[in-house]
C-alpha cells in the first residue's frame, strides 16, 4: 500500500511539474543545469561473500523458489520496489547463505567428487531438456494457437460459422407400465390414433405422467442402455414400434425432436484444450528430436542376458565330534 501510494504522488508530482520545467527551458538560466545523476546499473551488487559479489538477479534466482509464481517474470528493480524492506532483506540473507555454503563445498574440493559432478551433469541435462521443451512447445500452446484449434474441431464437427456443436440431444415421452400385456395395450390405443400426451397422464406410473410423459432432452449416457438405444434409433414425431424393456418396466416411446447439443465456449474449452494440445506438443517434440539424431543402438551383451546364477551356499562345517567320556580305570585285584 505504502509503495503503490509513494508511485502515485510521484507520478503527480511529475504531472504539477513538467509544465513550468517547459516554461523555465525556454527562460535564459543564469546558472548551468546540474548534472543529471547517473542511472543504477540494472543488476546491482547486493552483498560480497569471501570477496564474489552477490547481484541482484542471484539474489532472485535462489529465491525463485520463494516467491509467488505470479511475482517471478517481474522485472527485478520493480520487483525491489514492491517487496517490504524486511522481506527483500530475508532474500538477500538467504542468498548470502547459499553462496557462503557452495563456497565452502569447494574449498573442501566437494565440486570434484565424482558423485557430486555426476549430480551436476543429471541436473545440468534436467534444465537442458526442459528448456528444450518450453522452447518447442510454449509458442504452440498460446491462446491464438488454442483458439485455432477450438475452431478446427467445431468444424469437424459440422457447426460451420454457427456455434459449436456437441452431443446429440433427444426430447422424447414415454409412458411407462408395470408389463408387457399393458405395455401393448396402450401402444395399440396410440397407434389407432390415441392422443400420447393424454394416454401418458392417465396410464402412466412414473412422476413423468403429470407432463404427458415429457422427459425433455437427453443425451444417450443420460438413459439405461436399452431405453437410450430405442430412443435414439427414432426420427421426430415417430413412436417405437414395439415396448421397450427396462429395469424401470415397459416402455412405450415417442421422440419429439432431435439436436446437437451446444458444445462449450472458448473460455470454457481453454483449459482441457491446452492440457490435451501440451501432452500432444510435447510427444511431437520428442518425436523431431529422435528423428533428427543419429542414434545406433548396440547389442546387449550375451552375459548381461543370462540371469545371475544364486549365490552359493556357504560351506557346512562337519559337526563336531561328541567329547570323549574319561577312561574308567579297571579294578585291581589285592
Amino acid at each position: 500500500m505504502t509503495s503503490c501510494r509513494s508511485v502515485k504522488i510521484a507520478l503527480l508530482v511529475a504531472t504539477l511539474v513538467a509544465p513550468g520545467a517547459a516554461v523555465l527551458a525556454q527562460a535564459p538560466s543564469a546558472t548551468p543545469a546540474p548534472a543529471a545523476a547517473p542511472a543504477p546499473p540494472a543488476d546491482p551488487v547486493m552483498a560480497r561473500v569471501d570477496g564474489t559479489e552477490l547481484r541482484l538477479s542471484d539474489v532472485l534466482a535462489s529465491a525463485a523458489e520463494a516467491l509467488p509464481p505470479e511475482m517471478r517474470a517481474v522485472p527485478p528493480d520493480a520487483l525491489m520496489s514492491l517487496l517490504p524492506p524486511n522481506v527483500f532483506q530475508q532474500l538477500v540473507d538467504r542468498a548470502v547463505t547459499d553462496r557462503a555454503m557452495v563456497l565452502a563445498a569447494r574449498r573442501d574440493g566437494l565440486d570434484r567428487d565424482p558423485a557430486v559432478r555426476q549430480r551436476i551433469r543429471a541436473a545440468e541435462e534436467e534444465a537442458l531438456r526442459d528448456a528444450l521443451l518450453r522452447r518447442e512447445v510454449l509458442p504452440r500452446i498460446e491462446d491464438s494457437v488454442l483458439r485455432a484449434r477450438w475452431e478446427r474441431d467445431r468444424g469437424q464437427q459440422g457447426a460451420g460459422a454457427g456455434a459449436p456443436q456437441g452431443e446429440e440431444e433427444v426430447r422424447a415421452r414415454h409412458i411407462l407400465l408395470n408389463s408387457e400385456a399393458d405395455a401393448r395395450a396402450v401402444l395399440a390405443e396410440i397407434q389407432r390414433g390415441g392422443n400420447f400426451e393424454e394416454v401418458a397422464r392417465r396410464r402412466g406410473t412414473d412422476p413423468s405422467a403429470r407432463q404427458g410423459g415429457d422427459l425433455g432432452f437427453f443425451k444417450r449416457a443420460d438413459m439405461v442402455p436399452e431405453f437410450a438405444a430405442a430412443a435414439f434409433a427414432l426420427q421426430a414425431g415417430q413412436v417405437g414400434p414395439q415396448p421397450v424393456r427396462s429395469q424401470f418396466g415397459w416402455h412405450v416411446i415417442r421422440v419429439e425432436e432431435r439436436r446437437r447439443a451446444q458444445g462449450p465456449s472458448f473460455e470454457e474449452a481453454r483449459d482441457q484444450l491446452r492440457q490435451t494440445a501440451i501432452q500432444e506438443e510435447v510427444t511431437a517434440a520428442v518425436e523431431r528430436v529422435r528423428q533428427a539424431a543419429r542414434i545406433e543402438f548396440v547389442p546387449i551383451p550375451a552375459h548381461a542376458q543370462q540371469p545371475a546364477a544364486p549365490p552359493a551356499a556357504p560351506p557346512v562345517a562337519p559337526p563336531a565330534a561328541p567329547p570323549v567320556a574319561p577312561a574308567t580305570p579297571a579294578p585291581q585285584r589285592r
